[in-house]
């Protein structure tokens, strides 16, 4: 065909077919306008609404990632979360792949006043990260995590797992404080706080976040660290979900032998009070390198346990010195502790803590261990009964917890010698009721002893406890929440009230 009769067809083409140049969207959003496609869903104030079709259309049009519907292929799966005793059904999810993603799903939910949870690791205890016909906001596809060896810094997205965390900085002989179920999300994790194995010697997960980035309620993206945003800064680490959606997060790494001296000293039950006594005598005076976490636990077969968990992340000898004296003060029934590596310490509790069981966990913080509250551990356990696994776990913290002032940081339990967690995993849904009632019992016996809790293990009955979580930091929490979320966009969370208008 020569030049001039190309020119000819290309204008005769173009010049016959307009709507050939329409986006594909466009075609076949043409053709899909029956009232089916529209969306029942409800507010964040409950109100019932309905989101029209061609707006649903739009937003998904605006991702790069999937907009599940409840007829969607893989909308049962997506919305699935850890905590099994929680069957909720999203009006949608939107499965971002990047923070262009978070910023569209923020838009169109404030544009709409949507109902909104934000899923990372999908380990929420009170099933918030999802919600019932709101807009689940998932960032289980933005799980990625790069480490820089030169600078000793992670990068990691918001929906990221820590054992992917874990095993990356592993490879390069570095490690930052992570949980200790390594299929958590590091997001969730470091909000809260972040508790685990390294925190006496490193400091929590949290003090060793260099920035982050975060989607704020007015759907701006903002990058936050000690220079940008202080305040935010301050707020982020230890305020939960209150203050926006972290798209990725950047940790200081610390040079770390991958190999630790770890795993479990199992006692019997009778052998558990005098154990008990050397272990609270011990855990928070032992070198920082040391963490051991002391568990009663009561199984479904009724057979009762003192299990201490290892993880000694200096030189073996000197672990195997510490160690000694409980392997003496009474005999263990099992003794797997080992050098072995750091990644199977810290997946060590994945099976207890599996996917799809319900959970209940009630906790709090211990400023000071005294005999009377090892008599209390020691009689909940004893006074179990149900056909469910029933435990009570004691990590210690102290160290560099707590050399960090409570007011240089959200978290303010700096002070604390343990955590204390009330923990029930069962499966019949015939025993809910009397797994809540027993350990809403068993916790009113303990929670003298305690102030505050771990807002990563938040019930909803806790809200009347924020306050007191919080303590001096409080009504600056209140203060910022009203700055950047005053209509209370992220309030499925342990959630911080903005002041009313």
């Amino acid at each position: 065909m020569s030049v001039i009769k190309r020119r000819q067809f290309l204008r005769a083409t173009l010049a016959t077919a307009p709507a050939a140049l329409l986006p594909y969207g466009s075609l076949f959003a043409a053709t899909d306008t029956t009232p089916a496609n529209d969306v029942e869903a409800v507010t964040s104030t409950g109100q019932q609404i309905i989101l029209k079709g061609a707006d649903v259309r739009d937003f998904s049009a605006r991702l790069r990632g999937e907009l599940l519907r409840r007829e969607s292929d893989g909308y049962d799966s997506a919305r699935r979360v850890w905590n099994g005793s929680f069957d909720r059904h999203p009006a949608l999810i939107a499965r971002c792949t990047g923070a262009a993603d978070v910023v569209e799903a923020v838009k169109f939910a404030a544009a709409s006043q949507l109902l909104v949870s934000v899923r990372g690791g999908g380990h929420s205890l009170s099933g918030q990260s999802v919600c019932e016909k709101g807009l689940m906001i998932d960032l289980s596809q933005m799980n990625g995590v790069r480490i820089d060896p030169a600078r000793r810094v992670a990068s990691v997205e918001g929906g990221a797992l820590l054992g992917a965390l874990d095993r990356e900085a592993l490879a390069l002989g570095l490690a930052t404080t992570t949980g200790t179920v390594s299929h958590t999300g590091v997001g969730g994790l470091t909000l809260g706080g972040g508790i685990g194995r390294l925190a006496r010697r490193f400091g929590m997960t949290c003090d060793n976040v260099r920035a982050f980035d975060l989607v704020t309620a007015d759907g701006k993206f903002r990058g936050v660290d000690a220079k940008q945003s202080p305040d935010l800064f301050w707020a982020l680490r230890g305020g939960g979900g209150n203050f926006g959606i972290a798209t990725s997060f950047e940790f200081q790494l610390h040079a770390f032998d991958p190999v630790v001296l770890g795993g479990d000293l199992v006692y019997s039950f009778e052998d558990a009070p005098a154990v008990l006594k050397h272990y609270l005598e011990f855990a928070t005076h032992a070198p920082e390198e040391f963490y051991v976490e002391a568990t009663l636990v009561r199984l479904p077969n009724d057979q009762r346990v003192l299990i201490l968990g290892f993880c000694y992340s200096g030189k073996v000898e000197y672990g195997e010195k510490a160690i000694a004296p409980f392997r003496q003060i009474r005999k263990p029934l099992q003794d797997s502790v080992a050098p072995m590596p750091y990644v199977q310490v810290q997946a060590s509790g994945d099976e207890l803590s599996a996917h799809g069981h319900k959970y209940y966990i009630k906790g709090g913080f211990i400023q000071k261990a005294t005999p009377a509250l090892a008599d209390v551990l020691l009689a909940t356990i004893a006074e179990a009964n149900l056909p469910a696994v029933q435990a009570v776990t004691l990590p210690p913290l102290g160290g560099a917890v707590g050399r960090v002032k409570p007011a240089a940081t959200a978290f303010a339990q700096r002070a604390a010698e343990y955590g204390v967690f009330l923990f029930c995993r069962w499966d019949d849904a015939a025993l809910s009721a009397p797994v809540g009632e027993w350990a809403r019992s068993a916790f009113a016996r303990i929670a003298p002893h305690t102030r505050g809790f771990y807002v990563n293990e938040f019930n909803a009955e806790d809200a009347t406890r924020l306050q007191e979580t919080y303590g001096a930091n409080f009504a600056r929490l209140v203060d910022l929440k009203t700055k950047y979320d005053p209509d209370n966009f992220f309030r499925l969370n342990a959630n911080v009230a903005p002041k009313a208008p």
